[in-house]
């Protein structure tokens, strides 16, 4: 009988062996995007359209204005503690999960709360897109305004993320805002183009084609909701991102950047904004 100790031993050497070959495979393999990938995603996107625009209009405003009173009551205390209140929401169009091929969709809901902000500072703050490679670093690392008319703006974003791998990607994003209130603004967004970068920052940088690519990120939609009230501004944002499905072989090394990223990158933009309305001499 093999020793325990040898046991171990072999079991390590085991892991290690079947990390280097994970590592060793091409960690980006092009994931390409199919038709049937975006005919999910745009499904969803219209459905949640439909039930933003009731909820703007007939409420509730906010997600925890919809919670149960005790559940809704712990969540105010916490917003107004400072912390950032995030869910998953289930990706499901009237209560029937969606089925999308060769893909994932994730939809992640936030909210803040900021104590002393105006809607004024606060949509002042996100409309700066010159400066959201200042704001949000370091998840944005470039930005800048390409376009603005009245309501309508539309910006350059590069978005970096390190997590085992690191992906670096160049997006156009379109915003509308709308006032509904003295107290109540929304917006929603929604990407244009995206393009991975490789040998970003470097002579040779260049930008894989949109669909062919490492598919960490295809879509991104944005609906946000500003609420004055209890001496300051909740902010609550919802993100919908399409990525590519993970095939069983690389889900050690495609698995935690695809699935944890998107709930991430939600709670730092949320906090980055935060901290930057309390503090706005320290992001200048």
């Amino acid at each position: 009988m093999q020793h325990p100790t040898c046991v171990r031993a072999s079991f390590s050497l085991f892991l290690s062996a079947l990390f280097a070959t994970a590592l060793a495979a091409p960690p980006a393999r092009a994931a390409e995007l199919h038709k049937e990938t975006i005919e999910a995603f745009d499904h969803y996107a219209q459905a949640n359209d439909r039930r933003f625009e009731s909820e703007i209009k007939d409420g509730p405003f906010l997600w925890v204005d919809a919670q149960p009173e005790a559940k809704r009551a712990a969540l105010y205390e916490q917003l107004r503690r400072g912390d950032t209140v995030i869910a998953r929401v289930p990706v499901e169009i009237e209560g029937q999960e969606l089925d999308v091929p060769d893909g994932i969709i994730h939809h992640w809901l936030g909210v803040i709360f900021i104590p002393g902000a105006t809607i004024e500072d606060t949509l002042r703050l996100l409309q700066d897109y010159d400066h959201h490679a200042r704001t949000f670093a370091p998840d944005v690392a470039r930005s800048k305004l390409l376009e603005h008319d009245g309501n309508f703006f539309r910006c350059y974003l590069r978005f970096y993320k390190k997590k085992i791998l690191t992906v670096v990607l160049d997006t156009v994003h379109e915003a509308v805002y709308q006032t509904l209130s003295p107290t109540r603004t929304i917006s929603r967004s929604h990407t244009t183009k995206i393009n991975e970068v490789e040998n970003h920052d470097e002579a040779d940088e260049r930008l894989k084609p949109e669909g062919h690519d490492g598919g960490y990120l295809w879509r991104l939609n944005n609906y946000w909701r500003f609420e004055e009230k209890d001496g300051g501004t909740y902010v609550q944002c919802e993100g919908i991102t399409l990525t590519r499905g993970i095939p069983f072989l690389l889900n050690p090394i495609v698995g935690p950047f695809v699935t944890s990223v998107p709930k991430e990158s939600l709670m730092n933009t949320l906090g980055n904004a935060r901290k930057a309305l309390l503090h706005p001499a320290a992001a200048q």
